[in-house]
């Protein structure tokens, strides 16, 4: 099978990260895996992946703590995958600027397309040209995008597909980006100390 690239895989849950790492390589990706923050850079750092799935909640290094890094030092880009969606947690998963935010239960047939979305993004913004602005903003709309299904994933239960589709319907045939804005940002309107939930 051809190799599709190259992935990170960090999940502390030893079942969670077998299952991910055989999915993803029976998909036809080269899977790197780590079950804590620490390994996890230091593989990045020897293997370079074209891409990381990153667990938020972890011993030690969080995976907050591992984005920042992969960011900031080995510009690899990376997605999350997490049982929360509370505000806190969206409003850092956008600080960091994720290709895309997942929440569990997933299964892999779930993942795989959400995987090669964001390998087809990243790949997409790799040549840098004059371009560059306009590139930035539309990825920063698909980021805004993934974080608005991810949270309406965790509110309503629902797969990914049903999530982006209702997200569709609530943008009313305006535009999917400003929705998802609306959405994200009333999110975090709630989030705020005193705010009437």
């Amino acid at each position: 099978m051809s190799n599709k690239g190259k992935i990170l895989v960090v999940d502390d849950d030893r079942l969670v990260l077998a299952t991910l790492t055989h999915g993803l390589a029976q998909a036809g990706y080269e899977v790197i895996d780590a079950d804590n923050g620490d390994d996890a850079i230091l593989l990045a750092r020897e293997h370079r992946p074209e891409l990381a799935l990153l667990d938020i909640r972890m011993e030690g290094m969080s995976g907050f703590d591992v984005a920042a890094y992969l960011r900031e030092y080995l510009q690899i880009p990376f997605m999350f995958l997490s049982a929360f969606a509370d505000e806190d947690t969206v409003s850092q998963v956008k600080a960091l600027g994720a290709v895309a935010y997942l929440v569990k239960p997933l299964d892999i047939h779930q993942i795989v397309p959400a995987v090669e979305a964001a390998f087809a993004q990243t790949r997409e913004r790799t040549p840098r040209t004059a371009e560059e602005p306009a590139a930035v903003a539309a990825d920063s709309s698909l980021q805004m995008v993934s974080v608005a299904v991810g949270v309406l994933m965790h509110r309503y239960s629902l797969p990914r597909g049903e999530a982006l589709a209702r997200l569709q319907q609530m943008a009313e045939g305006g535009s999917l980006e400003q929705q998802a804005q609306r959405l994200v940002e009333a999110v975090e309107l709630l989030a705020l100390p005193g705010a009437v939930r």
